[in-house]
């Protein structure tokens, strides 16, 4: 919508200046224009005696293609081994498809990844697969072309990838050049059934509020979800599906990028992601060199070490370790929380764990709020306890 002034009816006699309450109206070079501060509310329109001020109405809206049918996931890979992020999506893409009696179909790009039949077994029903050596290295303006020309072809309902560092890169490039919405880093994915549309939930003003989006007239609609929002599925060895190998043709397309090398992160001995037990410390810690004390209590557990994002920024620990809105999500069986406060930011990327231990010498912090047990009490002297206990 847009404020329009007709200047062959316009006089210039000023009415509409004192009657705008947000001081949207300035004269300029003898005529009215109109600023940032319009809010469209009428209020100029109602004074104007010469039917000058007219209220733009936006042009409706098309409608979505109805022939758009099925709900895809990008099965993230890297080294030909399939990303737990992948599953997570097929388990709720199944209930998904299940809702709009639809099928679903994961979309494969890579080379020599060996473990495509797993994808049947989780409740895909078909696999795209796109295996070429010029895929093994996830070049994003690769990736672009091969998913886009598959969404071309075959016109999905919904598309879904990981919130990685990948999924984050490459899919907002599918979604601008199809001209369709993306939600990013979402937590929730349900069905409108009433008018066939895709809920995307997500975090929004710093978490402070969940909202939810919908993509009425475009399609594909498309969502990138964060890692261990979903739990995934048991395999069902007996699921039959089709695998449908498609040739990858780079003709016309320049990869911008090359990778030299790939270089691990030493510090994460543990990915937290996969991890079954996470140790978590934040500033309560005091400074970087007592991070030693919670690696010690997470190689007696096995465990993963996270942080907080406070003293990610306090430069303390690398961000591969950071749990939260702007860290990994994640969802261990056990997660204990040492010295963290209990920031929303951190809780929306931990709170679905299992079982969530909380050592903290504040007894008012937030952290307990959603804790399972908490100790309140100086963490330099109960996780050296909790060390010598588990040692024996």
């Amino acid at each position: 919508m847009a404020l329009k002034i007709n200047r062959e009816k316009c006089v210039m006699c000023g009415n509409c200046v004192p009657a705008c309450p947000f001081g949207a109206l300035d004269v300029v070079d003898d005529k009215i224009v109109v600023n940032e501060k319009c809010t469209l509310c009428g209020a100029c329109k109602d004074v104007c005696a010469y039917d000058a001020i007219s209220i733009e109405a936006p042009q409706p809206a098309a409608k979505a293609d109805s022939n758009a049918k099925g709900v895809w996931v990008f099965a993230e890979q890297r080294k030909g081994a399939t990303k737990n992020v992948a599953y997570e999506l097929i388990s709720r893409g199944r209930e998904l498809a299940d809702t709009l009696k639809t099928e679903l179909c994961a979309v494969c790009l890579g080379h020599n990844v060996a473990d495509v039949e797993t994808l049947i077994s989780h409740g895909v029903d078909k696999v795209y697969l796109v295996d070429s050596p010029d895929l093994a290295d996830n070049q994003e303006d690769y990736l672009t072309h091969g998913l886009l020309n598959l969404i071309k072809e075959h016109k999905p309902e919904i598309v879904l990838a990981g919130a990685t560092a990948l999924g984050r890169s490459f899919f907002p490039r599918v979604a601008a050049i199809l001209n369709t919405g993306l939600t990013a880093d979402c937590t929730g994915l349900d069905i409108d059934m009433e008018k066939r549309l895709l809920l995307q939930t997500r975090p929004t003003f710093g978490g402070n509020i969940m909202a939810t989006i919908l993509c009425p007239n475009k399609r594909p609609q498309m969502s990138t979800v964060r890692p261990r929002v979903f739990k995934k599925n048991a395999p069902d060895a007996a699921r039959q599906g089709q695998i449908i190998k498609v040739d990858f043709k780079k003709e016309g397309v320049t990869a911008r990028t090359k990778l030299l090398s790939f270089v691990e992160d030493v510090t994460e001995k543990i990915k937290l992601e996969d991890a079954d037990i996470i140790v978590s410390g934040g500033r309560g810690l005091g400074k970087a060199e007592n991070f030693k004390l919670l690696q010690e209590l997470a190689d007696c557990l096995g465990a993963g070490l996270g942080s907080s994002r406070a003293v990610v920024d306090e430069g303390w620990i690398p961000y591969s370790h950071q749990v939260g809105q702007t860290g990994k999500t994640v969802c261990p069986k056990l997660y204990i929380a040492c010295g963290i406060s209990g920031a929303i930011q951190h809780l929306a990327g931990m709170q679905t764990s299992d079982c969530i231990v909380a050592i903290n010498d504040n007894p008012d912090a937030p952290i307990f709020q959603v804790a399972h047990y908490g100790v309140v009490g100086d963490l330099f002297q109960v996780v050296p306890l909790m060390i010598k206990k588990i040692k024996g």
